[in-house]
């Protein structure tokens, strides 16, 4: 689907995480580079393009006029982190020299995007005003990794938040519960918690996974080959990943919509009562969230 409004030349259905809902959304890329992630269909009908400068300057001039009320501005689409620098630079001048009254830019990033980028090039974009990255880990166990085509190991994953982090942006990193079905439901949520405590992000989120019809993992869903937790097993999965994560200075929160049972804890302060809340859950004295209130 492609739309074209009065406004920013938004082309394709737009995704932006939930805490952008309020901000410019500035889409300098069409789709997402890698777009192998068998669980992802949000970028399957766009084709990975970097937009034209004169899209750029028409949303720009736009976003200059009409959007004075948006302290904070999203980079789309799926990886933009991947651009080249020169292309970086002319956006982050932009927004800095034309509206000045954006406080935070942020944008999705994955570990590739981040590999080709050097240190110094890390550096200069965080100088420059890029400040948050969203950063899919969605697994820290090897072999989940490999099923869903995430191309990255959790040492890839690891080394290249580290880099993120030592350049001085924060970290937004997102997990996802029951990717690695009913079998390798404990050991995803072990590996993946060791995977965060090594990363040490600002944010975790951690979504429950909903397969749509046109995903690529929904065949193995069909087929019988992928058996997903049921809703009370992804509570305990989620208790499982939250026991072995440990954050010197974050927020880990499991409120999409897509979870069974919101949690929001900063650690480590937080870690007796959101654990206290998971137990309360899975012995019944919670209520889960019902199927047909989940959404995506």
């Amino acid at each position: 689907m492609f739309f074209e409004s009065e406004g920013l030349d938004h082309q394709g259905f737009c995704f932006r995480p939930p805490s952008e809902a309020y901000s410019i959304l500035f889409q300098a890329t069409l789709g997402c580079s890698h777009n192998k992630c068998t669980f992802c269909n949000a970028f399957k009908y766009k084709r990975f393009a970097i937009k034209d400068m004169s899209i750029w300057e028409k949303d720009m001039a736009f976003a200059e006029k009409h959007c004075t009320r948006q302290k904070r501005l999203f980079v789309m689409d799926g990886d933009a982190l991947i651009m080249p620098m020169r292309k970086w630079e002319w956006l982050l001048t932009n927004i800095r020299e034309r509206l000045p009254w954006v406080e935070r830019v942020a944008t999705y990033g994955n570990a590739k995007g981040v590999a080709l980028k050097s240190d110094e090039d890390l550096v200069r974009l965080r100088d420059m005003g890029l400040s948050l990255i969203y950063y899919g880990i969605e697994s820290g166990h090897p072999d989940v990794l490999k099923d869903i085509r995430k191309g990255a190991t959790p040492e890839k994953l690891v080394e290249q938040a580290r880099r993120l982090k030592q350049a001085g942006f924060a970290l937004s990193v997102t997990v996802i519960l029951g990717l690695a079905g009913k079998d390798k439901s404990c050991a995803h949520a072990v590996e993946t918690g060791r995977v965060l405590s090594a990363v040490d992000p600002e944010y975790v989120g951690a979504l429950s996974l909903m397969v749509a019809e046109d995903a690529p993992i929904y065949e193995r869903l069909r087929s019988g080959e992928l058996i997903l937790p049921e809703g009370v097993d992804f509570v305990r999965e989620l208790g499982l990943m939250f026991a072995n994560t440990h954050l010197s200075n974050g927020w880990l929160m499991a409120n999409h919509a897509s979870n069974y049972l919101t949690i929001r804890a900063h650690l480590p302060e937080d870690r007796e009562p959101a654990m206290q809340r998971i137990a309360a859950a899975l012995n019944g004295t919670i209520s889960l969230r019902d199927e047909w209130m989940r959404a995506l």
